[in-house]
């Protein structure tokens, strides 16, 4: 009787035993199902047709085409500043004025001495016709003449160079003297930097020297001002490379009416060197490139597919497709790095 009672209470415990295991796999199983339905949130955009542009991209600093010092011609005192820095002024536009009490006097002086010569000059003509005088005499007077009349130009030119002005047009960017101060005869007074045009140098590296020609459009983004970029184009292109660097240098020209942009400003250049229409371009953000291959994940119906693709022209922002992709395609540009070929996403609208 008590063997049986043993036999009984085993075969409860192994039933006990199988069905734990059995509910431990039923819970299994259903988390399992459960994976296979997780889905991984992604950002989505469409592939369109439209118009990209090949782009040759570098960085420059901002400067003047024309830029000069501009010196005092005479020496003396400063008595008068007529503009400051950052003032706009225009070729011929006086910047100073010298004391020219005493150029003034010597003016005078050789004013006075050229008009009595230039009387007794024009006297002595008459009577040399009428061979009154002699011919030496005439001569003599002449040269006395012509000598004092050389003599009251420098005085005006003197007197002129007084009124220190600018030989071009543009903004005062440094001044270097004060009133009071004296200058010398060609010392730096002011220093003027023209706005119009400005100029962008670029050192292009020489296996990309092909794809630029003068004329070509440029569009110039700075990090101070507008965000919209600046228009300019190829000025010149050196015909030099330099054996240094393997570089050539390749100057950008813009022109900006609003003077927003100014000397010094670093900036980046994009320049365009070729234009391809109504070509099929999706987001940059979108490819994937892995072992020399471009792909993307197209979804359909909450699924996204691998596919890979060719590519062309490659900007800032958006990129060519040559194959793999027709219009209207839906790819994945934010969560790719998590996917797998047809893995269930969950599109996330901004």
């Amino acid at each position: 009787m008590r063997m049986k009672y043993l036999l009984l209470m085993t075969c409860v415990a192994i039933a006990a035993a199988g069905a734990a295991g059995c509910s431990k796999n039923g819970r299994a199983g259903t988390n399992g199902k459960k994976d296979d339905k997780v889905k991984v949130p992604v950002e989505i955009a469409a592939v369109t047709k439209g118009t990209i542009s090949a782009y040759f991209t570098g960085t420059a600093t901002i400067g003047a085409e024309e830029e000069t010092g501009v010196v005092a011609k005479v020496g003396g005192v400063v008595k008068e500043i007529l503009v400051e820095e950052g003032q706009y002024v225009k070729a011929g536009d006086v910047l100073a004025k010298l004391d020219d009490e005493k150029i003034a006097v010597q003016l005078a002086q050789a004013k006075s001495a050229l008009d009595k010569l230039k009387t007794s000059y024009e006297r002595n003509v008459e009577l040399h016709k009428q061979s009154l005088i002699s011919t030496e005499m005439f001569h003599q007077s002449k040269y006395d003449y012509e000598s004092q009349k050389a003599a009251y130009d420098l005085a005006e030119l003197e007197f002129k160079y007084a009124s220190i002005r600018t030989p071009i047009s543009g903004v005062v960017a440094e001044r270097l003297i004060k009133v009071g101060n004296m200058v010398l005869p060609n010392q730096s007074v002011f220093r003027v930097a023209g706005l119009d045009p400005l100029i962008a140098i670029l050192h292009v590296p020489e296996r990309q020297l092909g794809k630029l020609r003068p004329g070509l459009t440029a569009q110039l983004l700075v990090d101070a001002g507008s965000t919209d970029p600046f228009t300019g184009r190829i000025k010149r292109i050196s015909p030099v490379i330099d054996p240094a660097t393997g570089t050539v240098k390749v100057t950008v020209e813009v022109r900006d009416p609003s003077r927003r942009l100014r000397p010094g400003m670093f900036a980046r250049v994009n320049i365009i060197y070729d234009v391809h229409q109504n070509v099929l371009t999706a987001p940059k953000d979108a490819i994937i490139t892995e072992d020399r291959e471009s792909a993307v994940f197209v979804v359909r119906d909450s699924i996204a597919y691998r596919q890979v693709v060719t590519t062309g022209f490659v900007n800032t922002t958006a990129i060519e497709v040559l194959t793999g992709l027709q219009p209207g395609d839906t790819i994945v540009t934010t969560g790719k790095a998590s996917l797998k070929d047809s893995a269930r996403v969950q599109i996330v609208r901004r």
